[in-house]
């Protein structure tokens, strides 16, 4: 979530503290995911920049993303939708005999299937950031959409992160 965050403000400078205002995240938690991102290349830290590596992190979206934070679904709710059923997928994808996939979230506007997010936060963090919401439900739909959903993701994931 912090990477994806750092790719909806683009070239802007940081903080740990306003990556955490920003996510509802701690400052160590964010401390310790940039961390982890440098350890993993997909980061890199300069004059207290913080440098994706769009490349790599392209490619661990692409191919490995669904295998690390597989999709874990649950039961109805109220919540924000994600995935197919969010903006920019929402006008190219219809399902119109299911529900569609949320975050559980009590300010919620839609009822569906629960979609556990990649982290506790994510629907508070997709609330104050269109870009980032849109990055987070192309990341659902690439880890736990359908085939064409999956593809239509990886497209559109490819052309902002490039």
């Amino acid at each position: 979530m912090v990477l994806l965050k750092l790719l909806a403000v683009g070239e802007k400078p940081n903080t740990y503290s306003s990556l955490s205002d920003a996510l509802g995240m701690s400052s160590s938690e964010v401390h310790a995911s940039i961390g982890r991102a440098k350890s993993a290349r997909l980061l890199n830290v300069e004059n207290d920049r913080f440098l994706v590596i769009r490349a790599a992190l392209k490619e661990f979206l692409l191919h490995g993303a669904k295998y690390a934070f597989p999709a874990t679904l649950g039961s109805p709710a109220r919540g924000i939708p994600t995935a197919y059923a969010a903006p920019p997928l929402v006008t190219l994808v219809s399902q119109p005999n299911e529900l569609p996939p949320v975050w559980p979230d009590a300010e919620g506007n839609k009822r569906g299937v629960t979609f556990h997010p990649l982290y506790p936060t994510v629907p508070f963090a997709a609330r104050k950031d269109r870009v980032l919401y849109e990055f987070l439900a192309l990341f659902d739909a690439l880890r736990g959409g359908a085939a064409r959903e999956r593809q239509l993701a990886a497209r559109i994931l490819s052309e902002r992160v490039a």
